[in-house]
């Protein structure tokens, strides 16, 4: 069984990958790691764990590990690695955005792939070190990469996303405030959003010289969990053509599905996949993507890295249904 610890234990996306991980059948936890509620019962954060565990949050850090999973806020963890050593065999999965663009991939002698596995999954099974991918980042990419591929992006992508309140994290705000998100809606850094980046890293690899504009629209909605992004751009081709392009390039992911249906946030939530459907109007394309932004968009998809890095069945620890009704 793998020894694993987490950096970072209080917040959304350390609660959903402890809950993971405690039913993983490959892995057992030995710690995780969270300075402010040291000594406190788990369950008693993550209070959906009462009765699937007694471990307590410690301050204090096991170096030997087999696996490593550091939930820490941006920024900080190329400090945390700074301060610890760990054992040369120790692989690390950051799900932080410190490591994942090509400028800031090595850190400390350390090389971070990063880790969408539709993208990179050959080279994520040889990796010791993982950048995570982010919320927006993974369902926006998997919603062009297939474009990207054929080498069709010719015209500018516009972007609408919409992410529940859990994507802002556990600290209160303005506007994570129930008075304030409840029946409410609005945008925040339109068209400059962090995200965007490493969308067009990853583009970029697979078309060279992306010279079109990504037009990204990130909203708040006023429910929990998951993200509905649509695109649009310009494309010649029909929509039998369009839903071939996208079939072929996920015929072997294990959790991307092009749908024949329009989509809706249910069908993702409380999953690890992400749904994709085509709709064609005039010469433009619509590609709707909706993910889980805990899961696919952060916890799963880590845990989908894990399983690859250490050459487990893919699915393993993620077979789960979605909060359907």
């Amino acid at each position: 069984m793998l020894q694993i610890g987490i950096i970072g234990g209080a917040g959304y996306t350390a609660g959903e990958l402890i809950r993971l991980l405690l039913h993983h059948s490959k892995v057992t936890l030995n710690f995780v790691y969270s300075t402010s509620n040291a000594g406190n019962k788990i369950s008693s954060i993550h209070q959906d764990l009462v009765g699937s565990t007694d471990m307590s949050f410690t301050n204090t850090v096991d170096t030997n590990i087999d696996v490593l999973f550091l939930c820490l806020g941006h920024g900080n963890s190329k400090n945390f690695l700074k301060e610890y050593t760990f054992s040369s065999t120790t692989k690390i999965i950051d799900l932080s955005n410190d490591f994942r663009l090509v400028k800031d991939q090595v850190f400390n002698q350390k090389e971070f792939i990063y880790g969408l596995p539709e993208l990179q999954k050959e080279v994520i099974k040889e990796a010791k070190y993982v950048a995570n991918p982010g919320c927006f980042a993974t369902a926006i990419q998997l919603a062009l990469l297939p474009l990207a591929n054929a080498n069709l992006i010719q015209d500018s992508v516009h972007v609408n996303a919409v992410t529940g309140a859990t994507g802002a994290g556990t600290s209160l705000s303005k506007t994570t405030h129930f008075t304030w998100r409840d029946n409410n809606f609005s945008y925040y850094k339109p068209f400059v959003h962090q995200h965007l980046d490493e969308i067009h890293q990853s583009l970029e690899q697979l078309q060279e010289e992306v010279d079109s504009d990504i037009h990204f629209m990130p909203n708040r909605g006023n429910f929990s969990r998951g993200i509905f992004a649509t695109a649009y751009t310009k494309f010649d081709g029909n929509l039998e053509t369009a839903n071939d392009l996208y079939k072929s390039f996920y015929k072997d992911a294990a959790f991307t599905f092009v749908s024949e249906n329009e989509l809706h946030l249910k069908q993702v939530v409380n999953t690890n996949k992400c749904l994709i459907h085509l709709h064609k109007h005039n010469n433009t394309l619509l590609i709707t993507s909706c993910i889980d932004n805990l899961l696919k968009g952060a916890s799963g998809q880590a845990i989908q890295n894990m399983n690859l890095m250490f050459g487990f069945e893919e699915k393993e620890g993620l077979q789960l249904k979605a909060n359907f009704f």
